[in-house]
């Protein structure tokens, strides 16, 4: 898995209303990238969830927020709408995102869960792989954005 200080790869990326972009052109503010392995189940909603209850304290930091799986940019159009998530969803449907941020699966099977804050050039500033920890990936990447700005 990538970590601190790597470049983080210039993927292409669908979001749920079908654009089409790249992670590189969303990089005119830090990137809270977060993958995760589908949406409506138990831990994916509520690491959503919890991202879009801190979604202004991310704003406020200077950073946006996108979550991406494989789920179809339908699938995540719906999952949005259901839990009023603010920011994009983005479809990986061959797993070239996860695979080119290392991603690892979880028991080999299934889709890990793994978050990335991203600086505006590109550096990853900080990494969290945890299946199991949800939530916590969003105070993590709150307390590493807080970092980076105090650092910067």
């Amino acid at each position: 898995m990538l970590q601190a200080g790597d470049q983080a790869p210039d993927v292409a990326l669908v979001d749920e209303s079908g654009a089409r972009t790249t992670l590189h052109a969303l990089l005119d503010r830090p990137v809270v990238l977060y993958f995760y392995p589908k949406d409506d189940t138990p831990g994916c909603t509520a690491e959503a969830c919890a991202f879009r209850d801190a979604y202004e304290s991310f704003t406020d930091a200077g950073a946006d927020v996108v979550g991406v799986s494989s789920d179809s940019q339908h699938a995540h159009a719906a999952f949005k709408a259901r839990h009023r998530i603010p920011f994009r969803l983005m479809s990986d449907p061959d797993a070239n995102a996860r695979t080119a941020f290392g991603v690892p699966k979880t028991f080999g099977i299934i889709p890990g869960r793994a978050t990335f804050v991203i600086a505006r050039d590109g550096t990853i500033r900080y990494a969290f792989n945890s299946q199991f920890m949800a939530t916590a990936h969003v105070a993590n990447a709150l307390k590493a954005l807080a970092a980076s700005t105090s650092s910067a």
